[in-house]
């Protein structure tokens, strides 16, 4: 397998650090496992640009900690068994911190292959940043102490748009799209589930479930759309399986709204064009023209990179981590994965929380609307001249979702 030694090569000093009080200047290396080739690579590439920036945002004095944060990468190609075999040569190596997002398939693997190894190796634990992979089972079902999601779950997305779709009286007919692996399917139940209470007159009158990054031409799926009479479409779709869509819906005449999660990410608003204005909706826990300090790093991030900064719960996990390896005066993962738990810090879109039970993210949620730039949402994604602009913004009670997690602590 090919792995980028030198990015994750880590001294004996920082390796023996790892036990010690966090010191200032200590380096704490990470790996993000995810695809940065093939038709989703364009998502990965633009988050691996991010992790850079924010690492050096938030390193040094960038933290109450004073640690550097330093990010390697590896490209898993979406695959959970490519992903396993990085974690391994990582954890051989001393990488202590592993991220991943992409793909809730490959983080119930993650998630359960490094619970294994931290049951049968005490003093090597690993904990896993789990920064976008949304299925409801990593912080239930399937919870793990050593699993932290910074990301807002599905059942948390779809509690704030179903909430906005319940005031939007001209929505009758619904249509459930996505990619059929665990992600698509409960978007697809949870949207069923939400509607059906908040809003029972609504029809679901039509579902389908399609491969994960290989459909070309979504042509065929517009036209059963249409021919349903839905006026709604809810997806959970991204990377060329959002673009892709979006560029068929417009090029197909489908008039009606289309609901998403990751409508901003790399490729779709090029995809999108001006079409969809008015039309097309984003449920995130964030987005353009947000102001303060995040608006700042968008606008430089932009002027660095040529691309737009629109994985915005990276900077939480900067951010916990920091407080956190303060918190602990360590850089253990043990210690601060202890620390973690319960943590609350001040970030971009207010105080955002580290629920202990479950190791869920607590955080504000927002719903956009695609829409012209104007002098109020002056943000031009991928330099469309569009932008997405807040439409309601969610506090933290409104999103956040009960859990079964029965947590097994060290």
């Amino acid at each position: 397998m090919k792995f980028a030694f030198k990015l994750v090569a880590v001294s004996a000093a920082l390796l023996c650090a790892s036990s010690a009080m966090a010191q200032k200047g200590e380096t704490v290396k990470m790996l993000r496992i995810d695809a940065l080739t093939g038709l989703l690579g364009p998502v990965g590439v633009n988050q691996q640009k991010t992790y850079q920036y924010l690492a050096e945002k938030f390193s040094g004095e960038g933290n109450p900690a004073g640690v550097k944060f330093e990010v390697a990468f590896h490209d898993n190609k979406l695959s959970p068994t490519e992903s396993l075999n990085a974690l391994k040569t990582a954890i051989d190596q001393g990488v202590r911190y592993i991220v991943q997002g992409n793909g809730s398939s490959v983080a119930l693997a993650l998630s359960d292959a490094i619970s294994k190894h931290n049951e049968r190796n005490p003093g090597k634990e690993v904990i896993y940043i789990n920064d976008s992979a949304v299925d409801p089972d990593l912080t239930n079902s399937k919870c793990s102490y050593w699993h932290f999601r910074f990301d807002a779950d599905t059942s948390m997305k779809m509690e704030a748009m179903s909430s906005f779709m319940e005031a939007q009286k001209d929505i009758k007919k619904v249509y459930l799209l996505g990619q059929n692996y665990s992600h698509g399917v409960q978007v697809a139940k949870y949207a069923k589930e939400t509607l059906a209470r908040r809003r029972p007159d609504i029809e679901i009158v039509g579902q389908d479930l399609h491969p994960l990054a290989q459909v070309r031409d979504f042509a065929p799926y517009i036209a059963k759309i249409k021919a349903s009479g839905a006026d709604s479409v809810i997806t959970g779709n991204w990377g060329s399986d959002l673009s892709l869509f979006v560029k068929a819906a417009n090029e197909g005449g489908y008039n009606g709204k289309i609901f998403t999660y990751y409508t901003a990410a790399a490729g779709t608003p090029t995809a999108l064009g001006t079409g969809g204005a008015g039309r097309v909706y984003q449920v995130g826990v964030g987005t353009y023209n947000m102001g303060g300090q995040m608006e700042k790093w968008m606008k430089e991030f932009n002027a660095k990179t040529g691309g737009d900064l629109t994985s915005v719960q990276f900077a939480h996990i900067f951010s916990v981590l920091g407080n956190a390896m303060a918190k602990a005066k360590s850089t253990d993962p043990v210690k601060v994965a202890a620390a973690m738990e319960g943590l609350k810090v001040k970030s971009f879109n207010g105080e955002i929380e580290m629920r202990k039970t479950d190791h869920q993210l607590q955080q504000p949620l927002y719903m956009a609307v695609w829409q012209k730039t104007d002098a109020k949402n002056a943000y031009s994604a991928e330099k469309t001249g569009m932008t997405l602009a807040t439409v309601k913004e969610y506090p933290n009670y409104v999103s956040s979702t009960p859990t079964s997690c029965q947590m097994k602590r060290p």
